[in-house]
């Protein structure tokens, strides 16, 4: 549950040793130094040293905020800025990241903070896990997208140029910040498809939570303070539930969380990474798949009808791109790489009824494809 100190909501993320708090709190970003003190339980940051790796796309506006509040504690700061785009997860700027860390003679006490969407959290996650074996990491994420998916369960990684995130690894953060007043400054396109991935959750989980969002579509739209408060809290606390009953996707329920998943990153893939943002190509791939659970008679088309209507009310695509309908050979390749396919077998997940949704085997790829 979520638990409220002082203004801020807290969302724990129970595992064990590995536990960690999501602070959702307006002004987050100006208190990342003291944040940082208290989950370490120190007084002072003092002779801690840090990566912090920003987009340069919000380097100035809040890189800079996190930064001042480090240095302010005590801690020893080098900044290194990632430019914004998907392309950036790659093994190039994987090196570069690393050459930071050597010649800042890292040590296993040195953190990495990540400052910015799901892209730079991916990639300064995965270099965390990967730099002496494993280094401790802040998550501070400055997009609805990476608030509510991409910062909350350990998933770091970059891309391969035939599919996305093929190379990663699980490292969970030492703690996620999240600062709600940092969307005031997040183009209306990248906001939006923050909001795919929040549909998603009340399609998967929470068929309240969904009804929640169809009755605020006017909040979401004008980032209503209160109306997005709530939803990123309720988007962690789905997640981070999942997370903690299936942190290395072990049981098969984790993978629930990739709903349109299978569809989008073959889209992405495509379009070629940038061109389709995550969440419009989770928008597409959430119908898609919600028409392939209706041809095989799961669900209802007023189920389809309801996920496209509230998708498309918060300006979000739910049609496939001319230039991919016909390309039907390359979409089940980019699909038979997705992590979810088994012994070149497709799964998908697919609702039931608004608020659950199963793992499905054995679908074949002309079935598939007819959803397009």
């Amino acid at each position: 549950m979520t638990a409220s100190i002082s203004g801020e909501r807290i969302v724990p993320v129970n595992l064990g040793s590995r536990s960690y708090d999501i602070v959702i709190d307006d002004g987050g970003t100006s208190r990342a130094g003291s944040l940082l003190c208290h989950w370490l339980q120190l007084s002072n940051a003092q002779g801690l040293r840090i990566l912090l790796i920003a987009d340069a796309a919000v380097t100035e506006l809040h890189g800079s905020t996190v930064q001042r509040s480090l240095e302010a504690a005590g801690a020893e700061v080098r900044a290194a800025v990632v430019p914004s785009g998907e392309q950036t997860k790659s093994w190039a700027q994987t090196q570069a990241l690393y050459d930071h860390l050597v010649e800042m003679t890292a040590d296993r006490r040195t953190l990495v903070v990540a400052v910015g969407g799901g892209v730079t959290g991916d990639l300064a996650g995965f270099v965390a896990a990967t730099y002496a074996r494993g280094l401790r990491f802040v998550q501070v994420p400055t997009t609805l997208l990476s608030m509510v998916d991409s910062s909350v369960g350990g998933k770091t990684g970059i891309n391969h140029p035939r599919g996305k995130n093929l190379i990663g690894a699980f490292h969970q953060p030492l703690g996620v910040i999240i600062d709600p007043a940092t969307l005031a400054t997040l183009p209306d396109r990248e906001y939006r498809s923050g909001l795919a991935e929040v549909v998603k959750y009340g399609v998967i989980l929470d068929d309240a939570f969904f009804g929640y969002l169809e009755q605020n579509i006017a909040g979401l739209n004008s980032r209503d303070p209160g109306v997005l408060r709530h939803v990123i809290a309720r988007s962690c606390e789905l997640k981070a539930d999942v997370v903690r009953q299936d942190e290395y996707e072990t049981t098969g329920l984790r993978a629930i969380l990739n709903y349109g998943h299978t569809f989008a990153h073959a889209f992405e893939a495509l379009a070629g990474y940038g061109v389709l943002l995550h969440g419009e190509a989770v928008s597409i791939g959430m119908i898609c798949a919600s028409r392939l659970a209706e041809s095989m008679g799961r669900i209802t088309s007023l189920d389809t009808s309801r996920q496209a209507a509230l998708l498309s009310a918060l300006n979000l695509p739910v049609t496939v791109p001319s230039d991919m309908q016909n390309r039907h050979d390359e979409i089940v390749r980019c699909m038979m790489l997705d992590k979810k396919t088994e012994g070149r077998e497709l799964r998908f997940i697919l609702p039931s009824r608004i608020g659950h949704v199963e793992t499905v085997r054995g679908v074949s790829p002309d079935t598939a494809l007819r959803c397009l």
